[in-house]
């Protein structure tokens, strides 16, 4: 009888062990508060390792599925949600050819003798700005990319090297210029390189842009599915008098029956931009719907690259910062508009493409600088 116990615990302490050693699957997720992110209910759940978001009431940390359920019950939880993929909105990469009509198209040099982008500060939320390129004067920055918050900014995928070379290229002897040439550029990167990155990272992103007095923020990213986390975070920075750019999105079927528009481009406090191409023609892959606001060049826009290179892209993450240079514009020879004046005078000054009126295609039209 005794040796039939003994070998019954020997059993069950293997199936402990076994237990104890089988790692349980986490994901990452952002939890929101109804009150306030409350430390109490935070080690009820057992968790300890999560980052504090600044301005909304959430954190973000990886939990285990069974976690997951009972967190969405509790009183105390807004919302449970993944910390969802987010992407680069990039089209396709041609060969190196001279394109400057983008600058031209919005009207920009026309606006440079009253205003050059002087004193705007633009966060270029993305894969980071090339620190070498002799184009571009990076006025400083931050890496939230996963656990590696640290002051290395620097692009290693090209494309946010691209994005801010269209916004602020340095107006001088050699490569591209900007549309608002005399902007601070300022790097925040929260996407790896290969362009990809979580929610999280860009939440943290928009709050470091509001911790550090940006003027407008340039999202050249997005993702098709809803985050209220990320709703929330470019609420805050929008009701603290920052304006919001992003790109509409390139899953565009050419059906304007349908929405296509990505987040965060998709919110309400959110500039959405579609993509036009010289002839002021949409592309088919430019995303449409109710939430597009302008439209700006998209197609074959050459701009600065990694290391010291330029590159001829395409897609709606060419576009967003057209609108966020034009803003620069307007913001810096009127210091004291708001940015839903801004906002309104971006609207009233577009020129009008597509059916009569604001559209689901081009939004209220060409965005346009003079």
């Amino acid at each position: 009888m005794g040796e039939k116990v003994s070998t019954k615990v020997m059993y069950l302490t293997i199936i402990l062990i076994v237990l104890l050693a089988t790692p349980v699957e986490s994901k990452p997720v952002i939890i929101g508060f109804k009150e306030k992110v409350n430390p109490i209910v935070i080690e009820a759940y057992m968790i300890t390792n999560y980052t504090m978001h600044k301005e909304i009431k959430a954190i973000s940390t990886d939990i285990s599925e069974s976690t997951f359920c009972k967190l969405r019950t509790d009183k105390n939880i807004r919302y449970v949600e993944d910390d969802i993929t987010v992407h680069v909105e990039k089209k396709n990469l041609q060969p190196l050819q001279e394109a400057e009509w983008g600058i031209y198209c919005v009207n920009a040099p026309q606006a440079w003798t009253n205003c050059t982008g002087k004193g705007v500060k633009i966060a270029i939320i993305d894969t980071g700005i090339s620190k070498k390129h002799p184009d571009l004067t990076v006025s400083g920055g931050v890496n939230l990319v996963g656990t590696a918050q640290n002051k290395k900014w620097d692009d290693d995928n090209g494309h946010g090297t691209h994005v801010a070379g269209i916004t602020g290229a340095c107006n001088n002897s050699i490569g591209v210029v900007g549309v608002a040439y005399d902007s601070e550029l300022y790097a925040v990167k929260v996407l790896d390189s290969n362009g990809n990155g979580q929610i999280s990272d860009v939440i943290e992103g928009i709050e470091w842009a509001m911790e550090n007095d940006m003027d407008i923020i340039s999202l050249s990213l997005g993702t098709n599915l809803y985050s209220q986390a990320l709703e929330d975070a470019c609420e805050v920075a929008y009701n603290s008098d920052i304006l919001l750019v992003a790109a509409a999105g390139n899953s565009g079927n050419g059906n304007p029956d349908t929405n296509d528009v990505d987040y965060p481009a998709k919110f309400d406090s959110v500039i959405a931009v579609a993509a036009i191409d010289c002839n002021n023609d949409t592309s088919i892959w430019s995303a449409d719907g109710t939430e597009v606001e302008l439209a700006a060049p998209g197609v074959d826009i050459y701009s600065t690259y990694l290391e010291e290179g330029y590159f001829t892209s395409s897609g709606t993450s060419m576009a967003a910062p057209f609108v966020s240079g034009v803003a620069a514009l307007i913001k810096s020879e009127n210091p004291s508009f708001s940015s839903e004046e801004i906002r309104n005078l971006l609207a009233y000054n577009a020129v009008d493409l597509g059916a009569i009126g604001k559209d689901g295609t081009f939004g209220f039209g060409l965005v346009q600088a003079g």
